[in-house]
C-alpha cells in the first residue's frame, strides 16, 4: 500500500489537474494524510461487501462535488481517469518488485476491480479490458503530465512533513517504481541499488518487525492511520465480490 501511495504522490504532483489542490492559493496542509484517506476509500471499496462498498463510493463521490461546489468548476473527467490509472499500474508495479510479474490473467483481474470502482464513481469512457488500458495509460501519462509550480509546492510540503532522510527515501522509492516518463519530468536518479533491499521487507514482515520498520519510516503522527490500513487489509479479503459489477444510477452515486 506505501509504495502505491508513493508511486501516485510523484505522479498526481505532475498531473494538469493539481492546481484543484491549491484552490485556496495555499500548498495543502496535509498530502500525506490525504493519502492515508485516499487509501482508507479504497479498502473501504476493494475489501468491502458490495452495500459498504457502494456507500463508500457514494462518500468519495460527495467529497469530490465538494470540491466542484467551492471551485465554481468540475473536475474533469479525464483527472478522476489519471488518478484511477495511477492505482492500477502502481498496484502492479508494487506487487512486481515485492513478488514477481502478475500474470495475464492477473492483469485483468486487477484491472477489472478497479473499472469497478471507476464506474461506482461515475467516470465515463474507461477502457473496457487491461490491454486497452494500456495504451489509454500511455496517452495519459503523455497528454496529462507537466512539472508545474504545483509540483514544486508539493514535493515541498512532501520534505516538510517527511523530514530529510524519509524525503530523500521517498524520492530513491519513486526513482524505482515511476514510469520513464514520471521520473524524467521530476529528474529522478537511478536507484536500483535499493531494489534488493525493498524485497527484504516482506521476510521481515513475516519475523515480526513489521511495526518496528513502520516506526521507522513514517512519522510517528500517521503510526495509527498506517496500522488502521494493515487492520482492514488482513480482517477483510474479499476484493472481487465487494464491487459493484453494474453502473448505480445516477440517484445511487449522488
Amino acid at each position: 500500500m506505501l509504495l502505491v501511495f508513493a508511486g501516485s504522490a510523484a505522479e498526481f504532483a505532475l498531473d494538469r489537474a493539481v492546481d484543484r489542490l491549491f484552490f485556496s492559493g495555499k500548498r495543502p496542509g496535509d498530502p500525506i494524510g490525504r493519502l492515508f484517506t485516499t487509501a482508507s476509500y479504497a479498502q473501504g471499496v476493494v475489501f468491502a461487501d458490495e452495500v459498504t462498498a457502494s456507500r463508500t463510493l457514494n462518500g468519495i463521490r460527495a467529497a469530490h462535488e465538494g470540491v466542484e461546489r467551492q471551485r465554481g468548476q468540475q473536475i474533469p473527467d479525464w483527472a478522476h481517469r489519471d488518478v484511477l490509472y495511477m492505482l492500477v499500474d502502481y498496484s502492479e508495479r508494487a506487487h512486481e518488485l515485492f513478488a514477481r510479474p502478475l500474470t495475464a490473467d492477473e492483469q485483468s483481474e486487477l484491472y477489472d476491480v478497479f473499472c469497478r470502482v471507476g464506474i461506482g464513481l461515475g467516470i465515463p469512457d474507461l477502457p473496457a479490458t487491461y490491454t486497452e488500458w494500456t495504451a489509454d495509460r500511455d496517452r495519459h501519462l503523455r497528454r496529462d503530465l507537466v512539472y508545474s509550480d504545483g509540483t514544486a509546492a508539493l514535493y515541498a510540503r512532501y520534505r516538510d512533513q517527511l523530514g530529510r532522510w524519509r524525503y530523500h527515501l521517498l524520492l530513491r522509492v519513486q526513482a524505482i517504481l515511476a514510469p520513464e516518463h514520471v521520473r524524467g519530468l521530476l529528474r529522478l536518479g537511478s536507484a536500483e541499488w535499493l531494489r534488493p533491499l525493498l524485497r527484504l521487507y516482506p521476510v521481515l514482515a513475516r519475523v515480526g518487525l513489521r511495526s518496528t520498520i513502520q516506526r521507522l519510516l513514517m512519522p510517528s503522527r500517521y503510526l495509527s492511520a498506517i496500522r488502521d490500513l494493515d487492520h482492514l487489509t488482513t480482517s477483510q479479503h474479499r476484493p472481487l465480490s465487494a464491487v459493484p459489477q453494474q453502473t448505480p444510477s445516477p440517484s445511487t452515486i449522488r
